[in-house]
């Protein structure tokens, strides 16, 4: 088989995350059919007092956040789709749609078929599961659409509110929220930004620097670590669109050229490592969890980013009302984050199943997403890529010189 062959069968399954995919499938049946070897496989001690889920969710989904932060970066950055401060605020004010649309409809719900016992799991539904919205996004506007990067600054968003909600309403006891340690995070960005500064021109001192300080700053603060990088991304140098320099100079290139074949291969191990949910009982629990996912998610987004256009703060250039609806759709997949949710929510198995069964018919919501981005008409983004296969930020003229200069440099 042709290298070409070969980079083009690459490039189709990261571009519809088979990986990611086939993760959660394996991650689904091995839960239900062997479930002790499921449990088995997933805590075992594999470092000394870590397992195979804290060295994906803690380690790994560092990589996978840093690349949706570059994502992000690119976009708020001259030539990017959110770069007006204007069109960064929409996607922010519907990310609080999207936690209190959910909130709403649950509470709702649950005073018509619900139960006083089912209350304390009001935040389960306010969860995006980034890496599967990414995908299905990709999957329905294509890797280079504004509706994406607006998806991944308010899936980000949603995160951060997350991670305050569960340190607020769910704390755990053994282990509270110690705010002090987050003086690292704010050391590991100095260190960052003076990197930028004394322009070092390498990604991995900013890694090893910097992000290693954020790491242990969020891990020891009892905060969810995966994040550190989305801090120290942004003092990364870039290369701006139609600067004609070599692709590899700037550390956020080399940072993303290096590691976003690792991610999108590495999703299948996020997959196995979060999507096991054994199949159990259901009950209004499910359907209410579900429902404020699906309506309460996806109409919060929708309200309050038109709310947020009335009142001045536009929609990035190619997003328009069905872009906007069908990004809400996609936000509604709970999944991976929900289930997390409903574990600390609840205490009592039967609620937490029931409630966990809820997040992972969330998933619909991508069937839901693909089918509504069909009957709305909406185009796919076709994004050009470079000689070696990376998404190009540039004009095809422009991509032809950079990579003649950089053949020139080797």
């Amino acid at each position: 088989m042709s290298a070409a062959k070969k980079s083009n069968i690459l490039t189709k399954i990261t571009e519809y995350s088979l990986p990611l995919l086939a993760g959660v499938a394996l991650a689904l049946l091995w839960a239900n059919l062997w479930s002790e070897s499921y449990d088995a496989f997933i805590h075992a001690e594999l470092l000394p007092g870590k397992d195979f889920h804290f060295l994906v969710n803690d380690i790994f989904m560092v990589f996978f956040f840093g690349i949706a932060g570059a994502e992000i970066v690119r976009s708020v950055l001259p030539g990017g789709s959110l770069n007006r401060v204007k069109t960064a605020v929409t996607p922010l004010v519907a990310t609080v749609g999207g936690i209190f649309g959910p909130i709403a409809v649950f509470f709702l719900l649950n005073g018509l078929i619900g139960s006083p016992d089912f209350s304390r799991g009001w935040a389960v539904p306010t969860a995006t599961d980034i890496a599967l919205s990414w995908l299905v996004a990709r999957l329905i506007f294509g890797a280079g659409h504004p509706a994406v990067a607006f998806l991944l600054l308010l899936a980000v968003a949603d995160d951060a509110a997350g991670l305050f909600i569960i340190a607020v309403f769910y704390p755990d006891p053994l282990f509270p929220v110690e705010p002090l340690w987050l003086l690292l995070v704010l050391a590991g960005m100095g260190v960052a930004f003076a990197l930028q500064k004394a322009k070092v021109r390498s990604f991995w001192p900013y890694i090893m620097g910097g992000g290693v300080l954020a790491w242990f700053g969020m891990y020891n603060a009892h905060l969810h670590p995966a994040l550190a990088l989305v801090f120290i991304v942004p003092f990364l140098p870039f290369r701006p669109a139609g600067k004609r320099t070599p692709l590899l100079t700037k550390p956020l290139d080399g940072f993303e050229h290096t590691f976003k074949p690792v991610v999108d291969f590495g999703l299948i191990l996020f997959g196995i490592s979060n999507a096991g949910v054994a199949f159990s009982s259901l009950s209004n629990l499910t359907w209410i969890v579900l429902a404020a996912l699906l309506v309460g998610k996806t109409g919060g987004i929708f309200l309050l980013g038109n709310l947020a256009r009335l009142f001045g703060f536009p929609l990035p250039a190619g997003m328009r009302g069905k872009e906007l609806f069908v990004t809400g759709l996609v936000a509604a997949i709970g999944l991976t984050v929900a289930l997390f949710m409903a574990e600390v929510a609840y205490a009592e198995p039967s609620l937490r199943g029931a409630a966990k069964m809820g997040a992972l018919f969330s998933f619909g919501a991508a069937l839901i997403a693909l089918a509504a981005g069909r009957l709305l008409k909406i185009k796919r983004h076709q994004e050009n890529r470079n000689h070696d296969g990376d998404l190009s930020h540039e004009s095809p003229a422009l991509q032809e010189e950079n990579a003649s200069q950089t053949k020139a440099c080797s």
